[in-house]
């Protein structure tokens, strides 16, 4: 489902225009992506977590070239939903 699907189901549900949904969508997904560049989780109740993970540093290889590189300590976003989720996604 891409966000512009997204949008067109909340604005047929509830009966608010497309402009207006867009518009909390994206103010949503910027609230988020800002909290998690902050250091702050995002916790939605009955829905999930929007967390930051550290990931350690760590050697790689190239294949192609038969080197040996270093990746660096970075962070990166993920997702873990709630047991409800889970749940209902299992049925």
């Amino acid at each position: 489902m891409t966000k512009a699907e997204i949008v067109n189901e909340i604005a047929k549900t509830t009966g608010i225009d497309k402009a207006s949904v867009l518009a909390v969508v994206e103010q949503f997904m910027v609230v988020v992506k800002d909290s998690l560049a902050h250091g702050e989780n995002v916790y939605l109740r009955g829905f999930g977590t929007f967390q930051v993970k550290e990931r350690a540093e760590k050697t790689a290889r190239n294949i192609s070239k038969n080197t040996t590189i270093v990746i660096p300590a970075h962070n990166i976003p993920f997702f873990k939903p709630s047991v409800e989720f889970k749940k209902e996604v299992a049925q």
